[in-house]
């Protein structure tokens, strides 16, 4: 465990603001972390992509997606929270990375330009010593969490799962595991994926009905959904296309 506590500090005005317009982040003060994976989930709009891209640009990662050294620019890739955020780390690390599922495409083209300008130099080691694009999506995902993961680190992830079939997902799993247990590294990953929220003594936490608050992966709407569906599909799609 290396950051431990995220704290928001606004003024009453500021809540008219985004993205304070957001219930979730509005009822938002102060996080404890107490796990080496932490997991935000929601729908979509709840605020847990927000404060993830905060947590990552207070700890200076490219928001875009990328570490401290990855200097790029994507539009819209700013985060409207981090500079409203304080966090305590123990102790505290600068290795990590934020991955950005809907700007990785221009995270891989940065890393060839960076290759290109600098022919020779390892600029692809850490991921596979192949271009990013050179290699399926999911390949290309397992690539980074194999090579560019190490160290004593923080990996800030949004929806890793929107490249990973599911057997690709259970591997991520592995990848997970083997970094804590072997390299002491910390994850904060924003998930709508039941296999990854699998992960055992993991902390979830919910952004749904306007607050952020710890709950049980059983009672997870991911998992309840998915659940259900796989037990009665055939109850559930005669329900859903009911009345055509």
């Amino acid at each position: 465990m290396f950051l431990n506590r995220v704290t928001l500090f606004k003024e009453p005005q500021m809540e008219s603001q985004y993205p304070f317009t957001i219930p979730a982040i509005n009822n938002f003060k102060e996080l404890e972390l107490t796990s080496p994976v932490t997991f935000f989930v929601g729908e979509n709009g709840t605020g847990k992509s927000t404060l993830l891209e905060g947590i990552a640009d207070k700890c200076e990662f490219n928001t875009a997606g990328g570490s401290r050294n990855n200097l790029y620019d994507v539009d819209a890739a700013e985060s409207a929270l981090g500079k409203y955020l304080r966090l305590s780390w123990m102790p505290k690390v600068t290795n990590g990375f934020f991955l950005r599922a809907e700007s990785f495409y221009q995270f891989a083209s940065h890393m060839d330009e960076l290759e290109r300008e600098n022919p020779g130099k390892g600029a692809l080691d850490g991921y596979g010593g192949k271009s990013l694009h050179e290699q399926s999506h999911g390949e290309s995902y397992l690539s980074l969490f194999l090579n560019r993961f190490n160290g004593q680190a923080i990996y800030m992830l949004d929806e890793p799962e929107a490249a990973l079939s599911p057997q690709r997902q259970l591997a991520f799993l592995r990848i997970m595991h083997d970094l804590i247990k072997e390299q002491n590294c910390q994850f904060i990953i924003a998930t709508h994926s039941p296999i990854i929220l699998g992960f055992p003594e993991a902390t979830i936490l919910s952004f749904d009905n306007g607050e952020i608050e710890e709950i049980e992966y059983e009672m997870t709407g991911h998992y309840q959904i998915t659940k259900y569906f796989l037990d009665h599909r055939e109850k559930f799609l005669e329900e859903l296309f009911e009345g055509e």
